[in-house]
């Protein structure tokens, strides 16, 4: 991460203008149902994106949200190209070292698929130690698959890529984050495969709305989502089927 963050233009240092009260929120286009472009109106939606929109709101400010890879959303974060990360990044030790990230909004841990008519039994990231596994590239679930002693890992820019190759016997798994996943196999086009409902994934991480280090408005971001949190933001996941 330091490494793709240290690649970038020194150009892209520089901080761009942005309207008085205004935040430019970056969020991953492919994160269904935290984060995605919703096709009838090419903009942003999702769990997250209303989560950040409450907040935004809350403060008495207002968001520009810009669809933003995966992979890019730290370094664009470092390099002012946007303000606020508002995706499904969770909070890990490595990155707390690079960002900031607010008070928990959620908590979820990674997913595994495996084609529909595998009826074999994985309880945890060892039973497919020795099997093809997809994960997405930039993603904490890359670590935990190495951790876990799987030496075949592909790496994809989004879980659909991950879900399509899997339908069509590129790789033997696939891992990420479970609500997406499963998500994705509810509303998403029929394919062969299944979430496997004994599998525990090895840690549940938070969920967080991500400003750049010693930005003093991840105070105020926290005090806002405290004040949501009872309400608004748990009807914005059963909305969004989250909780």
């Amino acid at each position: 991460m330091l490494g793709i963050i240290a690649a970038l233009p020194l150009a892209a240092c520089t901080q761009q203008p942005r309207l008085p009260g205004e935040l430019w929120v970056g969020s991953s286009p492919t994160g269904v149902p935290f984060s995605f472009v919703d096709p009838a109106t090419n903009a942003l939606t999702g769990a997250m994106i209303d989560i950040a929109k409450a907040v935004i709101r809350d403060l008495g400010l207002t968001g520009d949200y810009r669809a933003t890879p995966f992979s890019a959303l730290i370094p664009s974060l470092t390099t002012g190209r946007i303000d606020m990360i508002a995706a499904a990044m969770q909070r890990t030790d490595e990155r707390a070292q690079i960002v900031a990230f607010s008070a928990p909004v959620f908590s979820y841990g990674g997913g595994l698929v495996v084609p529909g008519d595998d009826r074999g039994v994985y309880p945890a990231l060892s039973s497919v130690r020795h099997k093809r596994v997809g994960a997405q590239v930039g993603t904490r679930f890359v670590d935990q698959l190495h951790g876990a002693g799987v030496d075949r890992v592909k790496t994809y820019d989004g879980l659909q890529e991950i879900v399509r190759d899997l339908a069509n016997g590129r790789i033997d798994a696939g891992y990420g984050d479970e609500p997406i996943l499963r998500y994705q196999l509810r509303v998403g086009p029929r394919r062969p495969v299944r979430l496997v409902r004994e599998f525990r994934p090895p840690v549940e991480e938070d969920l967080c709305l991500i400003v750049a280090k010693d930005d003093p408005l991840l105070e105020r971001l926290n005090k806002a989502i405290a004040r949501l949190k009872d309400a608004e933001i748990p009807a914005i996941l059963h909305r969004w089927e989250l909780g």
